[in-house]
């Protein structure tokens, strides 16, 4: 096998959670593009569908929209087993599936905190859960659990999502010892400012958004493209001597 055959992802399965918009889907149509099949998830079918059709248009990929709550076992064993029925494997999981909560930790409600906690943190658990069982009978999976910067450094008001993104991050240093040599690997991705809808508050209040630049030694935000490669990376067997490790794609921020 070449050097950029292991790149592709021909024949394999992903299931991308919150793949209805932003790094999602765009990570979703890397994915297709080299070559896998793909479910996309979201709590909302009809962005699932309209997305779906989209990639599959574009790539000639078999794409399956699914609307799933990544906060709820029973639906997210049913976006496993959906899976499963249609393609017959499990091969990439892209725990994308977040929310954030911009508030001081004196006007944070316990119910916000929950819910950031919920979908962040024990939502990739219980899709983990879910999937592992067939990568580890497959002896081949690919895990990919989107953290954060703010996994990494801090920011003010941002306590819920910094503490979830950090968790991850030790959650998949622990996952990655516990199925080393299974042929299953557990990685990280830390994106730092990408202009996606969550964080449209930021690109639509120009101070935000100069201080946010401010930090990028680069100086500019990522493209959606230059986060797409990583991900194939990390679900392609150019990366099978990686596992518990994360991957910073950020423009430099954290190298301060």
């Amino acid at each position: 096998m070449g050097i950029l055959d292991r790149f592709r992802l021909d024949g394999r399965v992903a299931i991308v959670t919150g793949g209805s918009k932003g790094l999602g889907e765009a990570m979703a149509l890397g994915l297709a593009e080299a070559g896998a099949n793909v479910t996309i998830t979201s709590r909302h079918l009809d962005e699932c569908e309209a997305v779906a059709t989209s990639i599959s248009a574009a790539t000639g990929r078999d794409v399956l929209p699914l609307q799933a709550d990544v906060t709820s076992p029973d639906e997210v064993g049913g976006m496993a087993q959906e899976t499963l029925d249609r393609f017959g494997r499990i091969d990439i999981l892209v725990n994308n599936a977040g929310v954030n909560v911009r508030t001081s930790t004196l006007e944070l409600s316990l119910d916000d905190w929950q819910r950031v906690i919920d979908i962040n943190l024990t939502g990739p658990l219980l899709c983990a859960q879910a999937v592992l069982p067939t990568m580890l009978e497959q002896k081949h999976g690919r895990i990919i659990n989107m953290s954060s910067i703010l996994g990494a450094v801090g920011l003010a008001s941002r306590s819920p999502y910094t503490a979830t993104k950090g968790g991850l991050l030790n959650m998949t240093r622990a996952w990655g010892l516990e199925y080393a040599g299974t042929g299953v690997t557990v990685n990280a991705v830390c994106p730092g400012p990408f202009d996606t809808p969550m964080n449209r508050p930021l690109t639509q209040n120009p101070e935000a958004y100069q201080a946010f630049l401010s930090k990028i030694p680069m100086g500019r935000w990522g493209d959606t493209v230059e986060l797409a490669s990583v991900i194939v990376f990390l679900a392609s067997d150019a990366s099978s001597f990686m596992t518990g490790s994360a991957l910073f794609v950020d423009g430099g921020w954290t190298a301060q």
